[in-house]
């Protein structure tokens, strides 16, 4: 038998330590349903806060879709396979990494958290996890970079800006802070409808919270003759108060927020729509992996090929954006039925990743059992900062990845990579 590589040894640490140290868990339980439930008690005096991160568009059809689509495929172990040495390390891009979980990018952190996306970025990089920030966060790229520390590693996000000049500008920071891919979202060049969100008329962003990128941003700025800035937003968010101070109380700084808020939303979620040959733009000012987030059909993930484009994020905004979707999973189970993709891919000219609706580890395994290279989970690790900051976070990271582990292992495998495209042998579709 070979030796337990260090990550490997990692996580079985943090599941032996579980039982040897008879501790209750930070969040109080390792049941996702049970920290969801958790975190909407905590959240219950800023119940829309709450909504607006965890809710779905229309009647959340998408969203519950996305987990049916995980619960029609059930996995099919095999036994008597040598599986006592694990390994979950992966490479992708070119770029090495621990296991093949990523923190996908949500936006606004801080209305859930004081810390916000300081917490997330400090947890990926204690994890040793991926951290993809969000355009929409309520912290600068420099200062989720320094949280994120030298040796994190992280992506950017980009809502891709009306504004060329706007749009360079991002793309520099983000490189010279350290991002070493872009991710351009491709499924929100306008928001959703969202029944939860339209009930209240909650939208961080027209109160100056989630703006925290164009705020700290020079160019954008510089066209209202300020200087930019990197703010750490107020816990809690309270909107009606920041309206009434600017429309009633003639506030300045309110009057300030209230507009950048609206000028930067033309900027990022605008209603203006791109087009395939618009992604030259993007490569000829980022110098680094480009992956498309929002692939949701075969023909597109083929479009993307023939762009040249690095890789694709199989995902439907966790449902956030187009009520009556097909669910995630099924997406990627028709996207990896392409001859065209899957040649590609093995060769190395596209990356196949996947988000929207990982829960657990054996949710992982699925999507790579279906031909991910790698998977983001979103909402859960929201649950986690909501209810404990970091240590929150943290918790998630290591019990999906200690889950995977063991999982994978019952399973009858021993490289998480052998997973990839294996869903004729270890996956079997049942009636839902």
């Amino acid at each position: 038998m070979t030796n337990v590589p260090a990550q490997s040894a990692q996580w079985m640490k943090y599941f032996g330590d579980i039982y040897g140290h008879a501790k209750p868990p930070v969040l109080g339980s390792f049941a996702v349903k049970k920290i969801e439930d958790k975190a909407r008690e905590v959240m219950k005096d800023h119940l829309p806060a709450y909504m607006y991160t965890f809710g779905s568009a229309g009647t959340c059809s998408t969203d519950a879709a996305n987990r049916r689509a995980f619960n029609r495929w059930k996995i099919v172990p095999a036994m008597l396979k040598d599986c006592t040495s694990r390994n979950v390390e992966t490479t992708i891009l070119g770029e090495k990494f621990n296991a093949p979980l990523f923190i996908s990018p949500v936006g606004v952190q801080g209305i859930l958290h004081a810390d916000g996306e300081l917490a997330t970025a400090r947890a990926a990089a204690a994890c040793g996890i991926p951290y993809i920030m969000s355009s929409a966060s309520s912290r600068s790229i420099e200062d989720i970079a320094k949280a994120n520390g030298p040796n994190g590693q992280r992506w950017y996000q980009l809502y891709w800006p009306r504004s060329e000049d706007i749009t360079i500008s991002l793309l520099n920071r983000a490189k010279a802070a350290g991002f070493s891919a872009l991710v351009i979202t491709l499924d929100t060049m306008l928001l959703g409808w969202r029944p939860h969100d339209l009930d209240t008329a909650y939208i961080p962003f027209l109160y100056g919270v989630g703006i925290q990128v164009g705020l700290s941003d020079p160019v954008f700025m510089k066209r209202f003759g300020y200087e930019a800035v990197h703010e750490t937003t107020k816990f809690p968010f309270e909107p009606e108060k920041i309206r009434n101070a600017a429309l009633n109380a003639g506030d300045a700084n309110a009057q300030k927020a209230m507009k950048l808020g609206k000028e930067w939303l033309q900027e990022t979620n605008s209603g203006a729509f791109r087009s395939w040959e618009h992604l030259q733009f993007i490569k000829d000012h980022w110098d680094g992996p480009i992956i498309l987030k929002g692939i949701q059909r075969a023909s597109d993930a083929e479009k993307a090929i023939d762009m040249g484009i690095h890789g694709i994020i199989v995902s439907n905004h966790g449902g956030r954006q187009i009520d009556g979707a097909i669910g995630s999973l099924d997406a990627l189970a028709k996207i990896m039925r392409s001859p065209k993709v899957v040649k590609a891919q093995a060769k190395g000219d596209l990356t196949v990743l996947f988000d929207s609706g990982i829960r657990t580890g054996s949710d992982v395994i699925k999507a790579m059992a279906m031909g991910a290279q790698g998977v983001l989970i979103a909402r859960p690790y929201m649950y986690g900062l909501s209810i404990a900051g970091q240590a929150g976070v943290e918790q998630i990271l290591m019990q999906t990845v200690a889950d995977m582990h063991i999982t994978m292992g019952l399973c009858g495998y021993s490289d998480v990579n052998d997973l990839i495209g294996k869903w004729d042998e270890l996956l079997e579709p049942v009636d839902d």
